[in-house]
This record gives structure tokens, sequence and C-alpha cells, in this order.
């Protein structure tokens, strides 16, 4: 890929507006505004893309649960095998005598990879779930 050309412009900001954007940019430990924008600009177009279910993206599953539930890991286990090509790995945690924290890491389209986690969270004995996902369109 060819080196990007850069491209200076200006933004008019309401100052008290730019004065809580320079405190976020001390906190988040950015060098320069303008850092601070491109990495808001890309996370802003990532979210755009992956409401498009079609779209290709990777993400990252977290389910809390109870260990003890009847049947619970094999359910689990047992959908994590049919859908083995859209999982690249997975980590188990025992939080504690009756919790488990299953970390899956996933890739796919949007909507397959949404599926993929509904049907994971759904099942009987799982407290919380949460899924993140980014676009993986400026990756390659």
């Amino acid at each position: 890929m060819p080196p990007q050309r850069l491209v200076r412009f200006g933004v008019s900001i309401d100052s008290d507006l730019l004065q809580k954007f320079d405190k976020f940019l001390d906190h988040a430990g950015y060098g320069t505004r303008s850092e601070a924008f491109r990495d808001l600009i890309r996370a802003r177009l990532a979210e755009e893309r992956i409401q498009n279910p079609d779209a290709e993206a990777i993400g990252v599953l977290t389910l809390v649960y109870n260990h003890h539930q009847r049947d619970l890991e094999e359910k689990l286990t047992d959908v994590q095998h049919h859908a083995h090509h859209q999982i690249i790995t997975s980590t188990h945690v025992h939080l504690d005598h009756d919790n488990c924290m299953e970390v899956i890491m996933l890739r796919g389209t949007v909507g397959t990879v949404r599926s993929l986690a509904t049907a994971l969270a759904s099942f009987k004995g799982v407290k919380h779930s949460n899924l993140s996902l980014t676009s993986t369109h400026d990756l390659k």
C-alpha cells in the first residue's frame, strides 16, 4: 500500500468543548489533537461498518455463567464445536466456587457473529454476556 498523504484542515469548535477534549487528550495520553481525531474518526467508521450484517468483523464475547447449571458447559462447548470456523480461540476462567467466565474470540460476518453470540448467551445459567465487535475492513 503506498504511503498516505497527510491533509491539514481547520475545525471550528466551541471553546468549552475544546477544553473538555483537551482534558480527555491529557487523561488518555494522546500526544496531539491530530492523533485523537484520527482515532475517533476510525472508531466511528468502524461502528458504522458493523451495522451491516454482511460486513466482515472480529469480536470478543465474554460470558459469565454458573458452572453448576446442569449441562450448561456441555451445551456451550457443543455450540462452539459446531461454529469452529468462527472461533479463533477461547479462554476459561474460574471466578469463584460457583461462577466461570469464558472469553471467546470470533470472526465472520457481523450477522453470523451476532447470531453465535446470542445462541451462547441465551442458555439458562448464563448470568452476563457482552459482545464487542469491530470491523476488519481496514486491517488488510
